[in-house]
């Protein structure tokens, strides 16, 4: 019976990584875009998930390709797949030094 039964192909979406910070899972936005019904003009809309992420691989800003899976939590029914590109690193904003403060004696 097992031989004969065909699992249902799974879908897969790419989406940006909006947070990294809860232990193996990130959270991804998939945004598409649409059409309003009346004014025709599109309009761009978001959905957000949960994904498992078993080796903390992704980070903010990652281009990402997740997939369909069995409920893993009470939120949380996809898993990573694939890391497509990276978030260029931002870049960091290091005060100078400051200069030898000039002591005037009188």
């Amino acid at each position: 019976m097992h031989a004969s039964t065909k699992r249902a192909t799974r879908k897969t979406k790419i989406g940006v990584v909006m947070s990294d910070k809860m232990d193996k899972t990130i959270t991804v936005r998939m945004e598409r875009i649409t059409y309003h019904p009346i004014y025709k003009k599109m309009m761009r809309r978001a959905t957000t998930v949960k994904a498992h992420d078993e080796k903390e691989a992704a980070g903010i800003g990652d281009t990402v390709r997740i997939q369909e899976t069995r409920p893993l939590s009470k939120t949380k029914c996809w898993r990573l797949v694939e890391i497509i590109t990276r978030a260029p690193e931002a870049p960091t904003h290091e005060k100078p030094a400051k200069a030898a403060s000039q002591e005037t004696t009188s």
